[in-house]
């Protein structure tokens, strides 16, 4: 525990500038507490300076960064020096899951494990999340998934990581509720930008410090391939700039889709049917393959035994023909399809003689379009609305794919929003409900 003395020299030293000249006090401080000490100094000379707790009078640090900024690094620093430098302390880590704040944020490359020296740990449980120092400082893991977990406990501070992908905002409500211990409570929520109710609130809200940076801020720390992956792939497209740039886009005006009906749409715990009585595999395929070829439109989906219908896997990319055959006929069999049902405006008899190639005992079904996309799509946007579809996991392409279609402004082809739109017409349609011809 830090006696007096050498908690004013630390507190002194991280208020000023020229940290590194601190080293001579090492010698001052007891073992533990030179080891606290070091730890913060390594971080110091490492961090940007937007990557630094910031001073002031503020109530939440909001770091608002794109994919490999450092968010992860930033936010278990700032708890590990607080909770070490400050004994006795109650801090809360709350994630979309319960396995993101263990194996990320806990156990994680830059998770706070990394950022303490074993030495000063008394004890991490994985089982119920609960890392204790020796300080007498507790650190304690939360799902944003079980927001009443969050009911009674009490914190001096909590780290929010990825609060855009937290899918009940009660979470947060909940958790504000229990950060009353000490003099000035504070929270750091570290997240890549999505259009939630919730964060949008944040970013106009009082006492709150915004810290915003693209992924390119740390290239020094990443890979030059990756770096240049990431460019092409994505420089330009509404999700480069969301994951990327951490831009927070609006909807897009006229699309049939928006971030919340996306949102609410996303599986919670318990909602899993326990049987799928009809699974189909939708393809909507590219025939040629180049840089500039479309993207070939794969995706899974089944309806339950609530008939409900479960957007399962999204296995759309830039493929040549024999091999998004290929990947339809191994996921055909990999879900136990009833059915692969193919587009055939563009390559007509083409379509099914390649998945023959492959697979001649597959079920097959051509489908052609005799309407527009945008009016096909629109009877499926109106089964999201009603809260009859699921995405069982993230799928980021195809859903920032259904926000921003719109048959004016929308650039390319929406290739997984076509393989979707044919997979749940036909999985409505052998309900009874559906409201059109799919051929």
């Amino acid at each position: 525990m830090l006696n007096l003395q050498e908690k004013t020299e630390i507190n002194s030293l991280t208020n000023q500038n020229n940290l590194l000249k601190s080293e001579e006090y090492l010698t001052k401080l007891s073992l533990p507490n030179q080891k606290i000490l070091l730890n913060h100094l390594n971080w110091f000379k490492t961090a940007r300076e937007n990557q630094r707790t910031p001073k002031g009078n503020w109530n939440t640090w909001l770091v608002l960064a794109g994919r490999g900024w450092g968010k992860t690094r930033t936010g278990a620093q700032d708890i590990a020096f607080y909770g070490l430098t400050k004994p006795n302390t109650r801090i809360a880590i709350v994630t979309p899951t319960f396995g993101d704040a263990r194996d990320t944020c806990v156990e994680g490359v830059s998770g706070l494990l990394s950022c303490i020296d074993p030495d000063l740990i008394d004890n991490w449980n994985r089982s119920i999340g609960e890392l204790k120092l020796k300080n007498g400082t507790i650190y304690k893991t939360f799902s944003a998934e079980q927001p009443d977990r969050l009911r009674g406990p009490q914190f001096h501070r909590a780290w929010c990581d990825e609060l855009g992908s937290w899918r009940d905002p009660e979470t947060y409500d909940q958790l504000l509720f229990g950060l009353r211990l000490g003099d000035k409570p504070q929270c750091i929520i570290t997240t890549t930008p999505k259009p939630t109710d919730l964060l949008k609130g944040l970013l106009n809200a009082k006492d709150i410090y915004i810290t915003r940076g693209s992924t390119f801020d740390n290239v020094k720390n990443l890979a030059d391939s990756a770096i240049s992956k990431l460019k092409e792939k994505y420089e330009g497209t509404r999700l480069g700039r969301q994951e990327l740039y951490a831009e927070v886009l609006e909807d897009v005006e006229g699309a049939l889709w928006n971030r919340k009906m996306i949102q609410e749409a996303l599986l919670k715990d318990g909602e899993k049917p326990n049987e799928y009585p009809r699974t189909v595999i939708a393809i909507d395929p590219a025939v040629t393959q180049s840089k500039q070829s479309n993207e070939t439109g794969i995706v899974v989906a089944s309806r339950g035994e609530d008939n409900k219908f479960y957007i399962r896997e999204d296995l759309s990319g830039r493929y040549s023909p024999d091999a998004w055959a290929r990947v339809a006929v191994e996921n055909y069999y990999k879900y136990e399809a009833d059915k692969i049902i193919a587009e055939v405006n563009n390559g007509g008899d083409l379509v099914e003689k390649v998945v023959r190639t492959i697979d001649m005992n597959v079920s097959y079904r051509s489908v052609r379009a005799t309407k527009g996309k945008y009016l096909r799509a629109e009877p499926v946007s109106a089964l999201y609305e009603q809260k009859r579809v699921k995405h069982e996991k993230p799928l980021p392409f195809l859903e920032d794919q259904m926000c921003n279609y719109n048959p004016v402004s929308f650039s390319g082809s929406p290739d997984r929003l076509d393989a979707l739109v044919w997979a749940l017409t036909d999985l409505s349609a052998s309900t009874g409900q559906a409201y059109w011809r799919i051929s």
